[in-house]
């Protein structure tokens, strides 16, 4: 294709219902692994992109091949928001909502899922959904506003969405399992075992969880914490949480969750 060509094709792929922007090397690295359907790929360098996967991720090489399109620098700066320093930019689909759903459904979950409630920064929600595909939890759920498929989320998580269910909930649909709800007023979470069909809920940093979800949970954990230290980080948390709940698995034993 020509230069003109590969840019009408994305600015067309772009408005299609149900695409994203994978935002440098990595993300576009983690969709390929975990099946994503990536369907363009422009870079600034296709010898050094393929350097790139050669060195850091030989197994998407061949598929890297067979996608990958140059395009100037300036034309690429045109079609993105923030040209990410690797110097590739992709365009995928993501899964369906049945496909998530169908992936966080309790009766056939064998890990928690990671519930955040009315998240607020994008950044915090894609360290979140890297640590959930990292601690093999079945997947994310959102409520609120904020689009966990955002761009700048799926750069926090490096691709990673396509590594574990990311879904957008109504608090009336949340999936079925008990609800374990990170409060400071909860017992020392040390004392309990996560079973692996749990919610596991976080609140945010300022007002933590509401009263709402508090009066819907089967038990209240909290972090250990020095006196006079106000919070930990929403990321920090959830990765107390998941490691906590790992480390009561036999040592070797398989992480059950993502996809």
């Amino acid at each position: 294709m020509s230069d003109d060509q590969l840019v009408r094709a994305w600015r067309t792929g772009a408005q299609e219902p149900g695409t994203v922007l994978l935002d440098g090397f990595h993300a576009l690295k983690h969709a390929l692994r975990f099946g994503g359907d990536v369907r363009q790929v422009l870079t600034t360098d296709r010898a050094a992109l393929r350097a790139l996967a050669q060195e850091l991720a030989a197994d998407v090489g061949p598929a890297l091949d067979g996608l990958a399109a140059e395009l100037p620098e300036a034309a690429l700066k045109a079609l993105v928001p923030r040209l990410h320093p690797t110097g590739v930019a992709a365009l995928a689909t993501r899964p369906t909502a049945g496909a998530n759903r169908a992936a966080l459904a309790g009766a056939a979950r064998q890990a928690p899922v990671v519930l955040l409630e009315n998240p607020r920064n994008l950044g915090n929600v894609g360290a979140v959904i890297r640590l959930a595909a990292g601690f093999g939890a079945a997947g994310v759920v959102t409520t609120g506003d904020l689009d966990p498929w955002h761009p700048a989320v799926l750069r926090g998580s490096a691709g990673l969405h396509f590594a574990t269910a990311v879904e957008r909930l109504e608090p009336s649909e949340l999936p079925a399992g008990p609800l374990f709800v990170l409060d400071p007023e909860g017992e020392d979470i040390r004392t309990v075992t996560v079973p692996d069909d749990a919610l596991l809920a976080f609140g945010t940093e300022r007002h933590g969880v509401s009263a709402e979800l508090k009066g819907r949970a089967d038990r209240l954990l909290a972090v250990p914490m020095q006196p006079g230290v106000s919070s930990f980080n929403l990321a920090t948390s959830v990765a107390m949480g998941l490691f906590h709940w790992m480390s009561r698995r036999p040592p070797g034993a398989p992480l059950p969750g993502g996809r």
